[in-house]
């Protein structure tokens, strides 16, 4: 089954650019995925630039309206995300748990929808 790992975190919180904590942190991710890849779980992943340079947009009785930035009002912002396969939500949160955001952010593990299966 392939689920996304949504990764959330507070620029309040997290390292700064250029600092050691940083270079920790991505150093963590680089052998996260490095794990994903040997054990045959990743499908695809990607970081995401700031929440500054989102446009949203919804529509409301065949109203298009956007606006800048994300829509939720939240102090943890979506970062990145990868999308992994495994046989079950057991090991899709053991993935989310070695993602270095999850020490001071929130990782969202969500199945993906499976189109070619009914009931889906």
């Amino acid at each position: 089954m392939q689920y996304v790992l949504l990764i959330y975190g507070d620029p309040a919180v997290e390292p700064v650019y250029g600092t050691p904590e940083f270079g920790a942190m991505m150093a963590g991710y680089g052998a996260f995925s490095q794990r994903l890849v040997a054990d045959g779980a990743m499908r695809g992943g990607e970081g995401l630039k700031g929440v500054e340079t989102a446009t949203s947009l919804r529509k409301r009785g065949g109203v298009v309206e956007t606006m800048d930035g994300p829509f939720a009002t939240t102090k943890e912002h979506l970062g990145g995300f990868y999308i992994i396969d495994v046989p079950d939500l057991d090991a899709a949160l053991k993935y989310a748990a070695m993602i270095p955001t999850a020490d001071y952010g929130t990782i969202e593990v969500r199945p993906l929808m499976d189109y070619s299966q009914a009931g889906n």
